[in-house]
């Protein structure tokens, strides 16, 4: 279960990152959705290696293929299997920590548990394995676009260099607009020079994706165990190189009072509503209307293009110089990546919370 997504819409993913392919199935797909393959791939696009200067140079097209569930242009609510087959991985790049642990790696703790690992670019650590959430994540994208849902995610901190004001002063239709995927041109700058210097230094960075979900209906989500942030906080954190996750004014909030802090409701032409949204659309677990909005914190990279101590597989301390082509900064590529996530919990929790009559007023 621990290679499967979701409870009623599901992803379940295979492959390595120097194997054969990348793929998935995906059940609980709605039945009679038109399939946007331009769309799909478009998503893959922006994930793909090698699109610009401050991402690896891994040359893939990353070309989709559904093998199934989809007939004269629509999902038949059947499983859809695809792949994305590996074109351009370079395994001797590798072959000299066949017996090291890189540090910070996967290294250590999968040749503890399964006592066997693939060496070449991490196996099924590497992040090339998200190339089967960003599938998924597009396929609920076209469903959740027939519910008018939209979701957004933008790079709002790379380093040190951070967007100083929230979501809703900013075009977010400039994201797209530069290597980064910052909605601020002269931040998107910064940021990117930031990484470029990285890079040169054979160094990383890190930094945090903000994304936003708009159109979210009432009702989403359960009070206790299956509370809507908890899904979206977890389906952040089993993103490569994530490292924390934040929702509404998550830990800013601590500094303020509860007369600050609450969010005080409102009708507005017969409509409940809020007069502020410090709760991020999310009370009690529960979706509550307004727009939800996150933050997840990434790492930099742990793969550096410095010489670093480390030790091998009998703990014979050695060192270690990376080869290869590798991300300075993970924060472009991961952007469609935690919308995909995104897109995929919501949908899911849409589909367990079809059945109960919240969701049938949720538009009215």
């Amino acid at each position: 279960m621990s290679n499967t997504f979701g409870t009623r819409f599901t992803l379940t993913t295979f492959g390595e990152s120097h194997g054969a392919a990348i793929g998935g199935v995906i059940d609980g797909m709605p039945a009679g959705i038109p399939i946007d393959m331009e769309f799909i791939q478009q998503e893959l696009n922006r994930r793909r290696p090698g699109q610009s200067a401050i991402t690896t140079g891994r040359n893939e097209a990353d070309k989709v293929e559904l093998l199934s569930g989809v007939f004269e242009g629509k999902t038949t609510g059947a499983p859809i299997g695809f792949i994305v087959r590996n074109t351009n991985h370079h395994s001797q790049d590798y072959e000299n920590i066949r017996c090291l642990y890189r540090p910070s790696h996967a290294d250590y703790t999968y040749q503890k548990k399964y006592d066997i690992r693939d060496h070449r670019g991490g196996g099924r650590s590497s992040a090339r394995i998200t190339i089967a959430r960003v599938v998924g994540g597009a396929l609920a994208k076209l469903v959740l676009r027939q519910l008018n849902i939209t979701i957004q995610a933008y790079t709002s901190q790379v380093g040190d260099i951070c967007l100083d004001k929230d979501y809703k002063h900013y075009d977010l239709t400039m994201t797209e607009t530069n290597a980064v995927r910052c909605p601020d041109e002269k931040k998107a700058k910064a940021m990117e020079e930031l990484i470029k210097q990285v890079k040169a230094e054979g160094d990383t960075i890190g930094g945090v994706i903000t994304c936003v979900i708009k159109g979210c209906p009432i009702g989403l989500g359960e009070p206790e165990f299956g509370k809507l942030h908890a899904a979206l906080g977890a389906a952040m954190l089993s993103i490569n190189a994530a490292k924390g996750f934040e929702y509404g004014d998550g830990f800013g909030c601590v500094t303020k009072k509860g007369s600050e802090q609450n969010d005080i409701f409102v009708n507005e032409n017969g409509r409940i509503t809020t007069t502020t949204n410090h709760s991020g659309g999310i009370q009690g677990g529960i979706s509550n209307g307004q727009d939800i909005y996150f933050r997840t914190a990434f790492k930099p990279v742990a793969t550096i293009l410095q010489e670093q101590q480390t030790v091998d597989l009998e703990g014979n301390p050695t060192t270690l110089k990376v080869h290869g082509r590798h991300d300075p900064c993970v924060l472009p590529r991961a952007v469609p990546i935690v919308e995909a996530m995104a897109a995929m919990v919501i949908l899911d929790e849409f589909l367990i919370a079809t059945p109960f009559k919240v969701l049938k007023n949720a538009y009215e």
